[in-house]
C-alpha cells in the first residue's frame, strides 16, 4: 500500500537514508498512486503484491483492515520465515495475523498516527516472539525517521489508540476552539489558527524536552491573581480534564470492541 501512512513510511526510509530508493519496492493496485510515489522518491513500483512480498526483507502491510486478509491470502506463500512483517493495520491482533499466514512468521504490530505525515508521528510497536532485538531496532528506527517509535506490550494497544492514535482529533478540536475564542477577541481567523497551533506545538515540545511534569509547567504559567489561573479555574469548573479522560476511556472501549470482531 502507498497511501498516506505508507507514503510517510517510504518518505522516512528514503529521507533518512535507511535504504536507498532502488532497494525499496512498493506495490499498490492504484496505478496513479504508484506513479506518484515513484515520481516523488524514485522507488521501484509494481501492481503485484506477490513480487513485493517475495523480494522484501522487511515487509510493511499498509492496507485498510477490510483488505488485509485478502492481501495475506495473496502473499502468504511468497513470504519467507526470515521476512520481518510490519502491520500498521488498525485493530488486528498479532495472533489473528499469525493464523492468517498459516506458517511461522516474524511480525511487528504497529499503531502509528497521522502526524507522521508531517514528520512528527508517534508509533507504538509490539514484536511477536520470533522477532529479534536487532530486527525490532530496525523497525523502531524506521518509525523514528518520521517521529518517535516505542516498543509496548500488545495489551497496551487500546490505550495507545486513545492516547496517540485518535488523540490528534481531540487536539485539532481544541485548536479550533482556541481560534474561535481569539476571533471573538478580534483576531483574524487565519492568524488565530497560527497562534493557537504554535502554542500547542510549543507546549508539547516543553513537555518532551524539559522533562518537567505537565502540572509543574502549568504552574509556571499561572501567576498569582493573573489571567491564566482564571482561565484554568473555568476549565476545571467545566470539567476539562474529566472530559478528556472520559473521551479517551470511550475510545479505548471502542478499540477493544473492534478488536474482538
Amino acid at each position: 500500500g502507498s497511501g498516506n501512512m505508507g507514503g510517510a513510511i517510504i518518505g522516512g526510509i528514503i529521507n533518512s537514508d535507511i535504504a536507498s530508493p532502488e532497494n525499496v519496492i512498493v506495490s499498490d493496485k492504484n496505478e496513479q498512486a504508484l506513479k506518484n510515489i515513484n515520481g516523488k522518491y524514485g522507488v521501484k513500483v509494481t501492481s503485484d503484491n506477490k513480487e513485493t512480498a517475495d523480494k522484501a526483507d522487511v515487509l510493511f502491510l499498509c492496507v485498510k483492515p477490510q483488505f488485509l486478509y485478502g492481501v495475506i491470502d495473496e502473499i502468504k506463500n511468497s513470504v519467507s520465515d526470515n521476512t520481518v512483517i510490519v502491520s500498521i493495520v488498525a485493530g488486528q491482533a498479532i495472533e489473528t495475523i499469525e493464523k492468517a499466514f498459516e506458517h511461522n512468521i516474524k511480525l511487528v504490530r504497529v499503531m502509528p498516527n497521522t502526524p507522521a505525515l508531517v514528520g512528527e508521528g508517534m508509533a507504538a510497536l509490539t514484536p511477536n516472539s520470533n522477532v529479534t532485538k536487532e530486527e525490532t531496532d530496525v523497525v523502531v528506527n524506521v518509525f523514528n525517521s518520521f517521529g518517535k517509535g516505542e516498543v509496548v506490550s500488545e495489551n497496551l494497544m487500546d490505550a495507545v489508540t486513545a492516547v496517540s492514535g485518535s488523540s490528534p482529533a481531540y487536539v485539532f478540536m481544541m485548536i479550533e476552539a482556541m481560534a474561535d475564542a481569539a476571533v471573538i477577541g478580534g483576531m483574524p481567523r487565519s492568524q488565530a489558527y497560527t497562534f493557537a497551533a504554535q502554542a500547542v506545538l510549543g507546549s508539547a515540545k516543553m513537555v518532551l524536552e524539559t522533562g518537567k511534569h505537565p502540572g509543574e509547567l502549568k504552574d509556571m504559567v499561572c501567576s498569582p491573581a493573573g489571567t491564566t489561573i482564571d482561565a484554568v479555574a473555568i476549565l476545571e469548573k467545566d470539567g476539562f480534564r474529566n472530559s478528556i479522560i472520559d473521551a479517551m476511556v470511550g475510545c479505548m472501549n471502542k478499540s477493544k470492541e473492534l478488536g474482538k470482531k
